[in-house]
C-alpha cells in the first residue's frame, strides 16, 4: 500500500505564497503519477496538478496555470505544490494523491490539509 501524507497548509492573505508537501511511504514511488486535488465547501473534488514518475511532464488545470508549480523528488519520495498569488478561490482542502502507470485513476489519498485565503 502507498501511505501519503500532506503538510504546509495554512491561513494566508491574498497574493501571498505557500508550498505544500506531500511525504510517500511506500518503495515504489517512481512508478505513480502524483497529482495534487482540492475540495472546496459545498463543491466537488477538482484536478489542480499532476507530475509524470519521471518529473518531467506537468499538467495544471486552467485556473492555476502560470500561478502554481507541481515538481517530485523521487530520491526522497516527496511530492510538492509551490502556490504563488493565491486567490480567495484558491481556498480548499487539499489532497496529494497518487496513480499507478496504465490506471485511469488515482487510488491512493492523503488525508488533506487545509489551505485558506483572505482578504
Amino acid at each position: 500500500q502507498v501511505q501519503l501524507v500532506e503538510s504546509g497548509g495554512g491561513l494566508v492573505q491574498a497574493g501571498d505564497s505557500l508550498r505544500l508537501s506531500c511525504a510517500a511511504s511506500t518503495r515504489t514511488f517512481r512508478i505513480y503519477t502524483m497529482g495534487w486535488f482540492r475540495q472546496a465547501p459545498g463543491k466537488e473534488r477538482e484536478f489542480v496538478a499532476a507530475v509524470s514518475w519521471s518529473g518531467i511532464n506537468t499538467y495544471y488545470a486552467d485556473s492555476v496555470k502560470g500561478r502554481f508549480t507541481i515538481s517530485r523528488d523521487n530520491t526522497n519520495n516527496t511530492a510538492s505544490l509551490h502556490m504563488n498569488s493565491l486567490k480567495l478561490e484558491d481556498t480548499a482542502l487539499y489532497y496529494c494523491a497518487a496513480k499507478v502507470l496504465g490506471k485511469e485513476t488515482y487510488d491512493y489519498w492523503g488525508q488533506g490539509t487545509q489551505v485558506t485565503v483572505s482578504s
